[in-house]
Parts: C-alpha cells; structure tokens; sequence
C-alpha cells in the first residue's frame, strides 16, 4: 500500500532478471554480486601463485612475522565451492589469522571444470591435488613434511591422501585437522534425501551427457537444505517487497558456484555417499593403492559444528573410532560456515571439548567442557606442537618454485557462465 504497488513492479523486473540469469530456470540473487572483486574486496591476504595443473593452482601466502613455524600448513578446501570462503576480508579470514600465528600458509585453489576435464577422477584430484602440493611445497620449502588442513570433502580427499601415503610408508604429513568432515558416510543427514540408486542413476545419465555436474544444480541442494534462509527470505525480499539484495561476503561466495567432472562425482557419490566404503578397508582403491583409513597414525585435530545440515557433527565424530592416531575431538557451536568462520576478535558462538572418546557422541558431548568464543586459539595451541621449531621466514618465490601471478590466482576468478 505504501509504495502504490511499485514493489511488486520492481520485484517483477527482479524476478525476469534471475530467470534471464538463469537461462530459464530460477537463480535467486542473494546478494550484489557487482559489490565485490577478488584480489580488492574478498580474497586479499598477500600471496602468489607458485605452482599449477590441470585441476588446481597452489597459492603461497607472504609472512606476516620476522619469523615462521619449521613446518609449513596446507589447507585442502572443498571443491563443490570455491577456497575463500577461508579468506573473505581481512577481519574474518582463517588464512590471514593462520599467517598472523607464524605458519607458512599454502592452499590449493581449485579448477572451475568443464566438460573438457569429465574424463577426471578421483584418483586424479588425489595426484594432482595434495600430492602434487606436497611436491611443490618441498620445492619451495625445502620442508618434506606439512601439517595439513582438510575442509568438508576437501577433509574426505585429505583422509584418503594420509591412507594413501600410509600404504605407501611415506610419512610427509605431521598432522591433520579436519573442518567439518564427513568420513562414514552411514547417516550422511539431509543430504542423504538426494542421495538413492534411483537418482544417482539420473544424475549421471545426466553428467555423462554434459561431461559435468553444473554448479548450480549443487547449489539448489545446499539451498534447499535451509530454504527459509536461502531461498524463501530473498524471495520475499526480492520478488514481493521489490528490494535490492544486500552486499554480503559470505552470500557473494555461496554464489560463487563451481562444477564437477563428471567421472570423479560418479565415484564420490556412489562409492562414499551410496556405497560407504571408504570405511572398508580396501574398500576403495587410488591409483592402485587401497585405502584403509585404519592405517592412519597421524595426530588428527577435528572440528565438527552442532548446527550442521551438510556434515551432521554426529557422523563426523565417527572419526574418533576411524584412525590409530591420537585425536582430539572438538564442536563448535552454530553451522557448516559460521561455525568455522569464526575469529576470535569476534568473541562469537562457543565450542566444546572433552579429552575422553566413547563410542556414542551423546555421551561425549554430556559431560563436555563448554568454552566461549572461537575454537581457532585452541587449534593453535595444538597445531604449535607438530610445527616444528622458528625459523627466518619464507617468501613466494625465496625456494625452488617462481610465483606465476598473483593471489588469488586465476583460477578462482572462472565464474558459471564464463
């Protein structure tokens, strides 16, 4: 009544708007997408490109401190998304903090695939992910061995990778933190709804055709997960009260989608989702290697989040009984991003710990100690303890590999439609 019904003209031209930006389908804008540059605005610790393939490009980070940890860390991040979400701005960037802390950051960027890249497997993001990184970061380094960072399904490839060099009796990884990472795969959540032989059939008659999973078939699924959220307020918002979206970091990178080969998402969803063998030992074989996770005697940090609707913290804490190596277990309040994301200046949620690991994750979490604020200054003490001593510290470019080109790289910078 007040606008005269200019809203609903306004939420029409929004609405046309996304249904053109969707080539016919409905891709909701959540927020200004033109209001953020990566490299500018998102994105923006100091690095460079040292090393590149087919399938990621490896981002070193300029020290921040006269001196740095002996050991460098290398974050493996979820391909289904793009790696910062780990370096929005400066007051919420884990990568920043990491650097701040005195550690020698590297991450791997991941390619934005085509139908070019559908012959690539599993196996391939396993070789030419974090072991090549490993590779290049002994190249850089001198270091041949890191402490390790596995974020979601990026955490999946890293368990595989620590299985795989086990069987291998190579030992070039000190420790492993995991964020928010699902291994058994028995109670896999909402997204189990998705997950059945009838529509993992569909699916990838569908992938095969195309060569790839498209970006924003995934996002639809994550968005669905939480629709009052991400779907019905922009909704509102948009289409019925005729308002712009706001700029927002966080909804810019939830925007930001990336595809799959197709030939790796067939493996993932049948063998792991469908499947669980990834608890099998030998259930799954990496380039010739079985994978028996029970092989694994590296001390492991573990960060699940009470809220989470992607990797519920319950089926994450499986991974206590998954290893031989220590673990130390910790939840984190809130959900699958802002339960991670969470910097200590923020004084924000809370986490839980509890030294003891008994089977059932209800009797972990009764008796477990509630700490305020963020779980990242607990980390670093633990990850103090596997990074070796101080040593004078390290540049892009100072070791054996050349920068290529700037943080982010551009990689990263390949948006759907590109």
């Amino acid at each position: 009544m007040k606008t005269g019904g200019d809203n609903l003209i306004k939420g029409l031209d929004h609405l046309l708007t996304d249904l053109e930006k969707g080539e016919g389908q409905l891709r909701i804008s959540m927020t200004k997408t033109d209001a953020f540059t990566l490299g500018e605005n998102v994105a923006t610790t100091p690095g460079k490109v040292v090393y590149q393939n087919d399938l990621m490009q490896l981002l070193q980070y300029q020290p921040s401190t006269d001196k740095v940890f002996k050991r460098p860390l290398l974050i493996v991040p979820p391909w289904i998304n793009k790696y910062y979400i780990l370096d929005l701005q400066p007051k919420n960037s884990f990568i920043k903090w990491a650097v701040d802390q005195g550690h020698t950051v590297f991450v791997i960027s991941w390619v934005n695939p085509d139908e070019k890249l559908s012959h690539k497997r599993f196996d391939d993001y396993l070789l030419d992910g974090p072991i090549a990184a490993l590779d290049a970061i002994e190249s850089a380094t001198g270091e041949d061995t890191v402490n390790v960072i596995g974020y979601c399904i990026g955490g999946t490839l890293t368990a595989c990778t620590m299985a795989y060099l086990a069987a291998k009796g190579e030992k070039r990884i000190s420790s492993a933190t995991f964020f928010t990472t699902m291994l058994d795969f028995e109670e896999p959540g909402e997204l189990g709804v998705f997950v059945d032989e009838e529509q993992l059939d569909r699916l990838e008659e569908h992938m095969n055709k195309k060569g790839y999973l498209d970006g924003a078939h995934m996002s639809q699924v994550f968005n669905m997960m939480r629709d009052n959220d991400l779907i019905w307020s922009f909704v509102v918002n948009n289409y019925l009260m005729g308002r712009e979206p706001l700029a927002f970091d966080l909804l810019y990178w939830n925007s930001d989608s990336t595809r799959m080969p197709a030939m790796m998402h067939n493996m993932y969803l049948r063998k792991m989702y469908l499947e669980n063998d990834l608890i099998k030992a030998g259930g799954i074989e990496l380039d010739g290697v079985p994978i028996d996770l029970g092989k694994v005697k590296v001390p492991v940090y573990m960060v699940a989040t009470k809220e989470d609707h992607i990797a519920p913290w319950k089926s994450t804490y499986r991974t206590v009984g998954l290893f031989k190596g220590p673990i130390r277990f910790v939840l984190s309040a809130s959900g699958h991003i802002a339960g991670v994301i969470n910097p200590p200046a923020a004084n924000k949620y809370c986490y839980w710990t509890n030294t003891k690991k008994p089977k059932d994750p209800d009797a972990w979490f009764e008796p477990a100690k509630q700490h305020d604020g963020s779980w990242w200054s607990d980390w670093q003490k633990w990850v103090k303890k596997h990074a070796g001593s101080q040593v004078d510290c390290r540049r892009p470019g100072d070791g054996g590999l050349k920068p290529i080109e700037d943080a982010p790289g551009s990689y990263v910078k390949v948006r759907l439609g590109d």
